[in-house]
């Protein structure tokens, strides 16, 4: 009381969230003189009409996210309003004195229950801007034509069927939002919105692209996104002044060449259609900054060209017309299973039409597997004819089924390929399912969402007839219900995020106990997209079960014909009938030709002379060996200081290289050593006079000290360069060998480099590496300061940062050893155990923990923690807020993998509680919110917690960019 006099000239109020369940009568003191006032946000049920009556001078009224079911009568008294926003509220109908507000410019009622267009809204002939989206209109007024003043229109999720005919004389609209209704086509007429520039026709019913909208040449955004389109038009080209095409998810075949004609498009996206082929010159679209094109079966360019944008398309298409085009019938064949399932032996019977020495005669001859059979060396690549007459030919790759290689195994499981996954009948058990065939399915799955996998059971000769049969079925049943169970659990998350968006941010943010507290509407959509995402791309696993004896020729030939049925399937495998240039393939060839076949790598002078062989000038080989990495049949990294002068040509020795570093066999790893020791004759550069031959006490040292290395290397995974390079004769010759591999090695994220200062050589001192998955110890040497003592073990007082990450269906395997490598860079003195690493990011401690999963319900987890005091919690942020962009890149690997992220609650860490609170993970990405200083935990008698606790003083997760604003409201297109 009394406001109105101490501020009498007041022109502005806002008093946004806030709890005003009626507007207070202080307000009406002010209205005298204020033009305009903000209550957004409150929890206003009704509005007295003696403030509203005193209002007289208002212009701008935003009564947005309330709860109000009616608008009183003497709003309509305002005659100078110009914007009334009375969005996300409960009205059912708006006031006929409505229709006297003369000057009203902008009105916005989306978000509320009207159930019909309101006539009073046709009587605003100033109205410019309108939004009626999210109530169910089911229609449109004949006459909404005498709105002819309108600009922008929002009509988004309106339940529209149709449009009227007098829709197309609002000869004003330039934006206009009809996504998210029931059109299947749009009236004739449509073309005179001539002044029309942003149009969104998203999830719609249309199966044509609207002819009325080529004469609107003025357009310049088009949104088609998720409607049942086949084909655009040629006369798209007609549409000169258009920046922003989106076409995606619809049922498109081919786009016409005139599409190249629109050289000022900056954003275009084509993903998930049905595309084969672009059009000649798409390079032209040079402009194009947003680019996407996934989920379409490429074959020319290739699915890898396309996804590196398109300046690689222009290349391509430049090289194509430079040169012969080059079909390759080739794919890619991952042989996965559990160790013992049968792998190598299945590859040998299938890839060899005769094996020699074999028991028995006659045809059988051909079939019998060698005897004794053959032992897996490790990971295996071989390239198999499979039909000869059309040059058909698959790289079979044998994954290794043992433990230790778990951490390369990812690096080639690729799109485009066909995964076997090999079961031994003979051994399995249902009981055995999730380890020999369910985590399996869960890691392609992850790792290559929509990936074809084909199950062959081996050792069928072993089983009776029933028991083959019964074990068969019960994989094929536990397939089945496995797939089932992960599909609902993804459609329950995504009907929560469906409940969470359905309520107004502000309840969200008002209860703790709220799923998604706090998380933006944004946010939640984007989560939503991802669930919707995983589950349109389940794994395509192709039943039934086959069961394979190596030892009848029937069951190969059977297995054979299985897969050359699957491979030729064009809509399955688009990738096999791809359109190279010529002098790309040739390129191939040559770098596989002697004498450069036998080394280990070349460099980019080596690379480049093959490609003036090839046909290819200097400055388009870029492009070629861009492709070559990416379909991987060799290694370019463009992006990489240390290793893009040069080309890893030769991936069979560089995956030899890898086997040794992952066969734990301590006897073949030291004799290996002896025989590195025992071939070395005179250092690089040292003169041929002769060497004395060491004495036996010399020998017997020397087996010492390196059985002390190996030792070493599979307890705490630490090995110097000089004993790296005798494990590696003969495949590293020279010492810049060594270090080229060992850089590679460190890119991989296999290794890291212990003593190397940043930047610096090490100047003659002997550097030693860390390989992460060695390491035995299951904490680090240090006490962890996360238990609540320092170092020195006195308890300290200070609140915990605490990420956490949580994997509900699978753990990238692999992941936590990878990822130990990636942040060595940003950490010191740091001390690893095989589950937790404990490192200062300068002088703030950080703890990194693994906890693998106690059982079939428990997630695995990863967690990222610091600690300081609450004046200094910024510089805890500033410590972890880079390992967990480290591990976001690192999980972009695997599109399909479904995990949380969540930050601890800091009390209920701080008190020891074995089930702390966890807030959601996307605050991470969000501002802190204004004017909130603290937030609940429900736990504990709801107590209150710091918002610097669980915000970062500054988003960390850096998101993709959202869509540009329309007038000043945001949507997500």
């Amino acid at each position: 009381e009394g406001l109105g006099s101490a501020l009498g000239s007041l022109r502005v109020l806002v008093l946004r969230r806030n709890r005003f369940a009626r507007l207070p009568p202080a307000v009406a003191e002010l209205g005298h003189h204020l033009t305009e006032l903000d209550v957004s946000h409150n929890r206003l049920t009704a509005l007295g009409a003696e403030v509203v009556s005193a209002l007289r001078e208002l212009r701008k009224l935003n009564l947005s996210h309330n709860q109000l079911p009616v608008l009183p009568a003497q709003l309509g008294a305002l005659a100078h309003l110009e914007e009334l926003d009375v969005s996300f509220n409960r009205l059912t109908h708006l006031p006929d004195s409505l229709s006297c507000l003369s000057r009203l410019r902008t009105l916005d009622v989306d978000h509320n229950q009207l159930t019909a267009f309101p006539r009073q809204l046709l009587q605003l002939a100033a109205l410019e801007e309108l939004d009626v989206s999210s109530n169910r209109l089911r229609g449109l007024p004949e006459d909404i034509s005498a709105l002819c003043a309108l600009k922008i229109l929002w009509l988004s999720g309106a339940e529209l069927g149709t449009l009227p005919a007098g829709f197309c004389e609002l000869a004003s609209l330039e934006s206009l939002m009809l996504d998210n209704n029931g059109l299947q086509a749009l009236p004739a007429q449509f073309s005179r919105l001539q002044r029309l520039k942003m149009l969104n026709l998203s999830s719609n019913l249309l199966e044509e692209f609207p002819a009325a909208l080529l004469p609107l040449a003025g357009l310049e955004e088009l949104y088609l996104s998720r409607n049942q389109l086949t084909s655009v038009p040629s006369l798209i080209s007609g549409l000169g002044r258009l920046l922003t095409l989106w076409l995606d998810n619809n049922r498109i075949r081919y786009l016409p060449d005139s599409i190249v004609e629109l050289t000022g498009l900056e954003e275009l996206v084509l993903q998930g259609n049905q595309i084969a082929v672009l059009p000649d010159n798409f390079g032209q679209l040079s402009r194009v900054g947003l680019w996407k094109i996934k989920d379409n079966p490429l074959i020319q360019p290739p699915y890898e060209v396309c996804m590196k944008g398109i300046p690689y398309i222009a290349a391509y298409q430049k090289e194509l017309a430079h040169s012969q085009p080059a079909v390759q019938p080739r794919l890619k064949l991952l042989l996965m299973g559990h160790k013992a399932a049968g792998k190598t032996l299945l590859r040998h019977c299938l890839t060899e039409e005769r094996v020699e020495g074999c028991p028995g005669g006659g045809d059988k001859e051909k079939c019998y597997p060698p005897s004794p059979p053959p032992v897996s060396k490790g990971i295996e690549v071989t390239s198999w004819t499979a039909d000869a007459s059309r040059g058909l030919r698959f790289i079979v790759y044998d994954l290794a089924g043992d433990e230790s290689y778990e951490v390369i195994q990812p690096f080639f499981l690729s799109p485009g390929a066909l995964y076997v996954l090999v079961v031994n009948l003979a051994t399995y058990e249902p009981r055995r399912f999730p380890t020999t065939v369910g985590s399996f399915l869960h890691r392609v799955g992850a790792r290559v969402p929509h990936a074809v996998v084909c199950i062959v059971g081996t050792h069928a000769d072993l089983c009776g007839e029933r028991e083959l049969e019964e074990k068969c079925l019960d994989i094929h049943r536990q397939i089945a219900l496995q797939e089932k169970h992960d599909a609902e659990g993804l459609s329950r998350l995504a009907q929560v995020v469906d409940e969470a968006l359905a309520r107004d941010f502000e309840l969200r943010s008002a209860s703790p106990h709220a799923a998604y507290y706090g998380v933006s509407d944004k946010n939640l959509r984007r989560r939503k997209a991802h669930f919707q995402y995983l589950l349109n791309h389940r794994l395509q696993i192709l039943s039934p079960v086959l069961p394979v004896s190596c030892r009848d020729p029937r069951h190969l030939q059977r297995l054979r014909d299985k897969l050359l049925s699957v491979a030729e399937h064009r809509e399955i495998f688009p990738n096999l009938h791809r359109v190279l240039p010529r002098s790309w393939q040739v390129l191939e060839e040559l770098h596989f030709q002697p004498p450069q076949a036998q080394r280990l790598w070349l460099s980019w002078w080596d690379s480049a002379r093959l490609g003036l062989q090839a046909g290819l000038t200097e400055d388009r080989l870029q492009s070629a060996l861009s492709y070559l990495h990416e379909s991987g049949k060799l290694l370019y990294f463009e992006d990489s200081p240390a290793l893009k002068e040069h080309v890893f040509h030769n991936l069979t020795r560089l995956i030899d290289i890898l086997n040794v570093f992952f066969q734990r066999d301590p006897s073949l790893l030291l004799h290996k050593l002896l025989l590195g020791t025992s071939g070395e004759g005179k250092a690089e550069g040292e003169s041929s006079r002769p060497v004395a031959l060491p004495t036996p006490s010399q020998e017997l040292l020397r087996a010492t000290q390196l059985h002390q290395y190996v030792e070493g290397f599979l307890l705490h995974g630490l090995l110097p360069a000089h004993v790296i390079r005798l494990l590696l004769k003969p495949h590293v010759q020279a010492q810049q060998d060594l270090q080229l591999l060992l850089e590679l090695l460190e890119k991989m994220g296999l290794c890291y480099c212990l003593n190397k200062p940043k930047g610096k050589p090490l100047n003659g001192s002997t550097a030693w590496y860390k390989f992460p998955c060695y390491v035995q110890n299951e904490v680090p040497h240090a006490e962890a300061w996360i238990n609540g003592t320092n170092l020195a073990g006195q308890s300290f007082v200070a609140e915990q940062l605490q990420i956490e990450y949580s994997f509900p269906f699978t753990f990238p395997p692999g992941l936590f050893a990878r990822y130990s490598v990636q942040i060595n860079s940003h950490v010191v003195h740091r001390s690893d155990g095989k589950f937790q690493i404990f490192a200062y990011r300068g002088k703030v401690p950080v703890v990194v923990s693994y906890r693998p999963a106690k059982g079939v319900l428990q997630p695995d987890t990863l967690s990222i923690a610091s600690h300081a005091s609450l004046p200094n919690i910024w510089t805890a942020w500033q410590a972890i807020t880079p390992l967990v962009e480290e591990l976001n890149v690192l999980l972009q690997e695997w599109p399909g993998l479904h995990y949380t992220v969540h930050i601890l609650c800091s009390k209920c860490l701080k008190r020891g509680s074995p089930n702390p609170h966890a807030f959601p993970g996307e605050l991470l990405s969000q501002p802190r919110p204004e004017g909130v200083a603290e937030i609940i935990c429900p736990k504990n008698g709801s107590e209150r917690v710091n918002v610097a606790l669980v915000y970062p003083p500054t988003p960390t997760v850096i998101s993709p960019c959202s869509k540009k604003n329309v007038g000043e409201k945001h949507r997500n297109q």
